[in-house]
């Protein structure tokens, strides 16, 4: 499958400007939106996340400032790349849009090859974020697939998942800071399991966004599980509101945990996709 092409957002009202930015990055295989009020940008970025925005500060309605302001603001768009595009030179106005979280900086008249560079840079600094879950802070992606691929060719390691299910559900009830906050308490219950057993050095990251895997010694591996499963299901209930506390445990869709374990990778796949796909077949 073609690798995805990254989708800029272009804020800009000067139609000329805007359309020539649209024609260039569309050609350099970039997908390109181009909107040309404030007001328009921050729907525009809310309602389909871009990889990077392109932001003038001089706009008919709210300015650059105000935009940048309202997507830092907002969970969905908070870690979107944003380059404001400017006439402004003076080093007030410089200071001001880094202040709201600009990745760069660029004046009018521009030299669109610089463009074309701090472009590419702002999103290879992107994607390296990505290799960290940004709530947990724990290793996701590539980090955990060299994981994987290690696992693979160690006997004595085991490989665990620990599910958090129905955080989706929880997410839509109480929104994204409480959801956060779950999938950080879990991630840290964890963790300080894994060093009370023994399994400090052992590996701990994301398969997706409420799956974690853990790597560690095929002694310690059924201790650890054990000692997970016991501390989150007694910690679960404690995440819903008071009033909402004794009706969720009858919920079909409340917080849950769910388990698969591996004794032995190698048995069971040769790829770390194939290892991951055995891993959630066996979750229960």
């Amino acid at each position: 499958m073609a690798d995805k092409k990254a989708k800029i957002l272009i804020v800009e009202d000067d139609l000329d400007v805007a359309e020539m930015l649209n024609a260039y990055f569309g050609v350099q295989g970039y997908d390109v939106v181009t909107v040309n009020w404030g007001e328009d940008g921050v729907k525009s970025c809310i309602a389909e996340r871009p990889d990077l925005v392109i932001l003038d500060i001089r706009l008919p309605d709210i300015d650059g400032y105000e935009v940048a302001k309202r997507l830092r603001e907002d969970r969905r768009t908070k870690e979107v790349p944003i380059i404001f595009l400017t006439e402004k030179r003076d080093r007030a106005d410089r200071l001001h849009g880094l202040e709201l979280g600009a990745d760069d900086y660029i004046t009018k008249p521009f030299d669109i090859q610089e463009l074309r560079l701090r472009v590419r840079n702002s999103l290879e600094r992107m994607v390296q974020n990505t290799l960290t879950n940004p709530v947990s802070g724990l290793p996701e992606g590539a980090l955990v697939d060299e994981q994987l691929a290690e696992c693979l060719q160690q006997d004595s390691r085991s490989l665990l998942l620990v599910s958090l299910e129905n955080l989706e559900a929880f997410r839509e009830l109480y929104g994204f800071v409480a959801s956060d906050d779950v999938l950080r308490a879990v991630s840290l219950m964890i963790h300080n399991a894994m060093r009370e057993v023994g399994s400090a050095d052992g590996f701990l990251g994301h398969l997706a966004v409420a799956e974690f895997a853990l790597i560690i010694s095929s002694e310690a591996a059924p201790a650890l599980l054990d000692r997970i499963v016991n501390r989150l299901e007694q910690s679960l209930d404690y995440f819903y509101p008071i009033r909402d506390r004794d009706d969720a445990i009858n919920w079909d869709n409340r917080l849950a945990i769910k388990t698969a374990k591996i004794s032995s990778c190698a048995d069971v796949a040769q790829t770390p996709t194939e290892l991951k796909e055995r891993l959630i077949s066996l979750k229960n």
